[in-house]
């Protein structure tokens, strides 16, 4: 049995939903924290199990009888998503799991500026610790970020934002389907993959460029000093450590920690990945 954890998330739903056209409803089973959020998986014949990474002891019966696990990582950062990491993959080992697939990121480093990719690199540490087979889905930047930090610009034609640097922005959907067919191929990866990213490594002025020629509007580029989207954040309601967060993935950017290209997601999925564009026009017609 496969089972996926965060199954009602963005990348984990989509990822269910990916498995079912490859694999019977009966060989798929979802870690849920609430049971009600996936009742239509249930409909369909899916196995669903109540499982949340802060109850590790709900954990063992929601991984029952796993072949593969699929990790999904926590929205959380620092020791606080670390620590729910290494609750799962103790769950994991001991439900005698087969293989632990992991959602990991590109830039995955301990010296990383940005903490979730410090993340990462500790949970992968964790991974290859446990003894069993493992794979770390060395995922692109999901394109929903630069999306979010555009939602601005798409009102104002202004993208005032820190200096940033190229990133390889890839859509959930094509993420989805690679991890699909990852898992329905087990073996096919062992350790870190290559890194899983969409076609090209743009900045925020090459994401203007993007911008301008879908909507047929000018976007002008604006950079912001670090300590004034500081503060701006702020005065948006952003806690201080949300603000830093967010402030470190342009200094990561900055850092040329996103920019890898590979060809890797193009081939487990056999086309070209979704381009920034038709991301950004899915979106603002939305």
């Amino acid at each position: 049995m496969i089972i996926v954890t965060g199954a009602t998330g963005k990348l984990g739903r989509r990822t269910v939903e990916r498995l079912l056209e490859r694999v019977p409803a009966h060989r798929v089973g979802v870690s849920v924290r609430d049971p009600r959020k996936a009742h239509d998986l249930a409909e369909r014949g899916v196995r669903v199990r109540q499982g949340d990474f802060d109850d590790p002891a709900s954990l063992g019966h929601a991984f029952e009888g796993a072949e593969q696990l699929l990790l999904v990582s926590l929205d959380r950062a620092g020791e606080e998503c670390v620590t729910g990491h290494r609750a799962a993959i103790d769950a994991a080992v001991q439900a005698g799991v087969g293989r632990i697939l992991y959602t990991s990121q590109m830039g995955a480093a301990h010296d990383s500026l940005f903490q979730p990719c410090r993340d990462h690199a500790r949970t992968e540490d964790l991974l290859r610790a446990t003894g069993l087979p493992w794979t770390a889905l060395r995922n692109g930047f999901y394109a929903a970020s630069a999306l979010h930090f555009l939602e601005s610009a798409r009102h104002t034609g202004d993208i005032a934002l820190p200096a940033d640097g190229p990133v390889a922005w890839t859509g959930h959907d094509d993420l989805a389907e690679a991890t699909a067919a990852i898992l329905s191929d087990e073996g096919r990866f062992e350790g870190p993959t290559p890194p899983l990213t969409g076609p090209a490594a743009l900045d925020f002025a090459a994401v203007g460029e993007i911008a301008a020629r879908a909507t047929g509007r000018a976007f002008t580029r604006t950079p912001v000093p670090d300590d004034a989207f500081r503060e701006q954040s702020r005065a948006h309601g952003a806690p201080a450590p949300v603000a830093d967060l967010m402030l470190s993935i342009f200094a990561a950017a900055r850092n040329d920690e996103f920019s890898a290209l590979d060809p890797t997601l193009s081939e487990l999925i056999g086309r070209e990945p979704a381009s920034f564009r038709t991301l950004l026009e899915h979106a603002w017609s939305a």
